[in-house]
């Protein structure tokens, strides 16, 4: 009866063992290898209402970094940001704010990747944005060479679906 003990027990010892590397493995298994480095911005377009809007502009600016630990950040700015008149960023104006916050997201945290779903999610410990703090934002993503997509339909800007496309930095 021991000896039929030790085997259960110890079979499903082994089966917990598998199951925790098995869940280890899809949240960071080959689709987070391809996606561990350093990307530039290309483009972000969103479809609202039938048509193409580009809220960074046509040369947005940005990069984004995951690294081999799970963590992330993003920094995206417009390339056409108004400088600040004063030189003394805690002195804009209200335009100039409106014109920074408006055109420009940062944000950090950790990441994880669902492999059959081709779908990263990230868990935002701060942002340029407050409300995403504390909340997981999912992207359908594809990788294509050194080209990575990925569509956002929970921007910090309202409704829509974006499209956004990374080149990997080398």
């Amino acid at each position: 009866m021991k000896q039929l003990f030790r085997k259960l027990t110890m079979i499903a010892t082994s089966s917990l063992a598998l199951a925790f590397a098995t869940h280890a493995g899809s949240a960071f298994g080959q689709g987070s290898k391809e996606l561990v480095g350093s990307w530039t911005l290309i483009s972000a377009k969103v479809e609202q209402r039938g048509q193409i809007v580009e809220p960074f502009g046509s040369s947005p600016k940005g990069i984004l970094t995951f690294d081999r630990n799970g963590r992330f950040s993003m920094v995206v700015t417009r390339s056409d940001l108004p400088k600040i008149a004063s030189n003394n960023r805690a002195a804009g104006t209200q335009e100039e704010n409106k014109a920074v916050v408006q055109g420009s997201i940062a944000y950090f945290g950790t990441y994880s990747v669902r492999e059959p779903d081709r779908l990263f999610v990230v868990h935002v410990e701060g942002s340029t944005f407050p409300n995403w703090v504390g909340t997981d934002q999912k992207r359908i993503f594809s990788i294509a060479g050194d080209e990575l997509k990925y569509t956002n339909s929970d921007r910090s800007s309202g409704e829509g679906t974006a499209l956004v496309i990374w080149k990997r930095l080398k």
